[in-house]
């Protein structure tokens, strides 16, 4: 699932290339793309921004109206793209289209009048916002699902969590109310270098993930745990390990991250 540095990276390419664009026909060739909600009448909206909101991206309009998209596993959002028999959506302007293209269809457009719809509303603060550190010690449990949780922190997902606790030496299974402030800050530290750097590579492209022109991303090649059961670690040589918390996939070094 594409994660903040995917959504970012995405945004980067549509905005600056669409906004001010007015659509000229909004067409869903998927009821599962608006699920039961009905699907609004974009035609002759003109697009003021566009912005990422956690894996969210929102595009704003002149008129009345915010449209969410978030991508889920195998969404995409191809800047005049070729059309493809997963083809679920599309906007169409005067001088090109933007398509929406999902495999699996667990991608999902929201639509709100004026304000965010309910589930993004609701969202934690982004995981830049220097609170950080002070709010993870104050909520209990294991790190890794705290930093899954979008309501606590919005954007962070498998690969980013798994590379920041490693460069941050912290297990996954540490007890947030246990980490001292220095550990805390530490981690916060790596979450935003390592997001920072994954915008820059353009994201990570595991499996689906590829920009709006297409292009796939650079960070993969840079993980340093995630994906690499088995595999010798970077820092000490010690084989990386893959346990399951909170019934997602976690990968970790058991020699640099001690519990």
């Amino acid at each position: 699932m594409p994660e903040l540095p995917e959504v970012e990276t995405i945004v980067r390419s549509l905005a600056p290339r669409l906004r001010g664009l007015r659509i000229r026909s909004f067409q869903v060739h998927a009821a599962r793309v608006f699920r039961e909600e009905p699907v609004p009448d974009l035609a002759g909206q003109k697009i003021e921004s566009i912005t990422r909101h956690g894996k969210h991206i929102l595009f704003r309009f002149q008129g009345p109206g915010v449209l969410s998209v978030h991508l889920g596993m195998t969404g995409k959002l191809l800047l005049d793209g070729e059309r493809s028999p997963y083809l679920r959506a599309e906007f169409v302007f005067d001088n090109g289209t933007l398509l929406f293209d999902d495999v699996r269809q667990f991608g999902r457009f929201r639509f709100g009048d004026s304000a965010l719809p309910h589930d993004v509303a609701k969202l934690g603060p982004e995981p830049f916002e220097a609170s950080f550190a002070q709010r993870l010690r104050e909520r209990r449990g294991f790190v890794k699902p705290l930093l899954l949780n979008q309501e606590f922190v919005r954007g962070l997902g498998n690969i980013y969590v798994d590379e920041a606790l490693f460069s941050a030496r912290i297990h996954p299974k540490a007890r947030a109310e246990t980490l001292s402030r220095a550990r805390a800050q530490a981690l916060h530290v790596q979450v935003v270098r390592i997001l920072n750097e994954a915008i820059a590579s353009g994201g990570s492209s595991i499996s689906d993930y590829v920009d709006a022109d297409g292009n796939r991303g650079g960070f993969q090649q840079r993980h340093k745990v995630y994906g690499r059961t088995g595999d010798a670690c970077t820092a000490c040589g010690t084989a990386i390990e893959r346990i399951v918390i909170g019934q997602r996939g976690t990968h970790f070094c058991p020699r640099c991250q001690r519990p």
